[in-house]
């Protein structure tokens, strides 16, 4: 039996506690507290592991509840992100809320379920709410505490509301994993690089075992790689600082850059050979219920497949400039993002490794020609930008290292996308009972 339960009712009966975000003032920030969680840092993947602003005051204490707490769930309030949902996990606890994001936390666990929560504030109930109070009028988006007090919950008893929750979340869970994973790996790729192509650590090295490098340069004592990879190394710095027979290129000569179509309203249908558009939002969330799509094909070079590099080029410069690995099947691709491909000369895990690595230099040049928000990168940039060039055989070491690593981030997010395509699935059919826990045990497992 399942009682449908209004939020004020759950809150005045002591089992739900709801409350926006501390607003916080421009001397309060810019020191080493806790993090001002704002609304940027919450995107359709969860919150971004970026640079967040810190309070100078230290005590968490006087910002009360607003303080993330583990398992809050989080939705942003206003704008045109409105709805969007986290969980805050360890990254994020302690870190204080601002205006823009509400949290929904049981006060109650023997009535109603956190995990339930979570899982909740994904299903079609609330999303069908959602649409109705914050979308109803032509101004922009906003979810008010007080409409947030009228949502209606449907409650099965705690056994079951556990059960859903336990289900939905250890896939929820291995998505997050595979998510950390990723991170991992990527800053192994990226050290590499930074070691071998910016900061020449094993040719500084060798010079300092030769006794030819200089009180200012960086050195390290001893040889730290396999010898017929360190043999690969030049032995000293030209008059330049790099690599003695290295290339300087610029970014754009590493691979072929193809900019996405101008799709328009007229070119979006859903006829049966359509494929999804894909804009930012889809590098950052995947195919959804908001993806736009089309059967014209303005020229295949725009058409693009799993496994594809895609480097977002416009948009916050914080937290839409950045490239991407496309595991959403084919597709055709939007303007403001460039399919990056090989021309024969950079692989791609070599390619998504410089990408990643210039991540911070491309923001900067996007911050400095922001306007209302949004940046950009041109092709101009790209000729600007340089990377220092190794020897054929030295990249073909660097491949060695690197492609595994490449290959293992591709597979967790393939994975993460079969995970995630059962959640929705089980999703709506278990929180209307449609389907018995057994049989959703059952799905998960075979994905798990």
């Amino acid at each position: 039996m399942r009682a449908i339960r209004v939020f004020r009712q759950l809150i005045d009966a002591g089992l739900l506690e709801i409350g926006d975000g501390y607003r916080a003032k421009n001397a309060e920030l810019g020191g080493s507290g806790p993090i001002f969680l704002r609304s940027a840092y919450l995107q359709d993947s969860g919150f971004v592991e970026n640079m967040p602003e810190r309070f100078k005051e230290t005590d968490i204490v006087g910002f009360g509840a607003k303080v993330a707490q583990s398992g809050d769930v989080v939705i942003t309030t206003k704008g045109n992100s409105t709805g969007r949902v986290g969980v805050i996990r360890d990254p994020q606890i302690g870190a204080v809320y601002s205006p823009h994001l509400s949290y929904w936390r049981s006060k109650d666990a023997t009535t109603l379920d956190q995990g339930f929560l979570q899982v909740w504030s994904s299903s079609p109930e609330f999303r069908t709410q959602l649409s109705g109070r914050a979308y109803s009028t032509d101004m922009a988006p906003y979810l008010s505490l007080r409409d947030q007090l009228s949502l209606s919950i449907s409650l099965p008893p705690l056994p079951e509301q556990r059960a859903i929750a336990s289900v939905l979340s250890a896939l929820d869970d291995k998505i997050e994993l595979n998510r950390r994973m990723n991170g991992t790996l990527e800053r192994q790729a990226r050290a590499l690089f930074r070691d071998w192509f910016v900061d020449f650590g094993p040719t500084r090295a060798k010079m300092a075992l030769s006794g030819t490098a200089t009180k200012n340069e960086q050195t390290r004592d001893a040889p730290y790689l396999a010898p017929e990879i360190w043999s690969l190394f030049p032995d000293r710095l030209d008059d330049d600082g790099v690599p003695e027979g290295w290339e300087s290129e610029s970014v754009i000569e590493q691979a072929e850059w193809i900019n996405g179509a101008a799709y328009k309203n007229m070119h979006f249908d859903k006829a049966p050979d359509a494929l999804p558009v894909i804009k930012i939002a889809e590098l950052k969330a995947g195919v959804t219920q908001k993806t736009k799509w089309t059967n014209t094909a303005l020229g295949d070079k725009y058409r693009i497949s799993d496994g594809e590099l895609l480097f977002s080029w416009s948009g916050n410069p914080d937290t839409s400039i950045d490239t991407f690995i496309w595991t959403g099947g084919d597709a055709w691709l939007n303007q403001h993002i460039f399919a990056v491909r090989s021309n024969g000369t950079r692989s791609p895990a070599f390619l998504y490794t410089m990408l990643k690595w210039l991540k911070p230099e491309f923001a900067e040049i996007a911050r400095n020609k922001q306007t209302t928000g949004l940046g950009h990168v041109t092709k101009q940039d790209l000729k600007r930008l340089k990377v220092h060039i190794a020897s054929n055989e030295l990249l073909e070491e660097f491949e060695a290292l690197v492609g595994p690593i490449h290959a293992r981030m591709r597979a967790n997010l393939f994975e993460s996308g079969t995970l995630a395509q059962t959640r929705d699935l089980l999703l709506p059919k278990l929180m209307s009972g449609e389907i018995r826990m057994r049989e959703a045990e059952q799905i998960a497992e075979a994905v798990l």
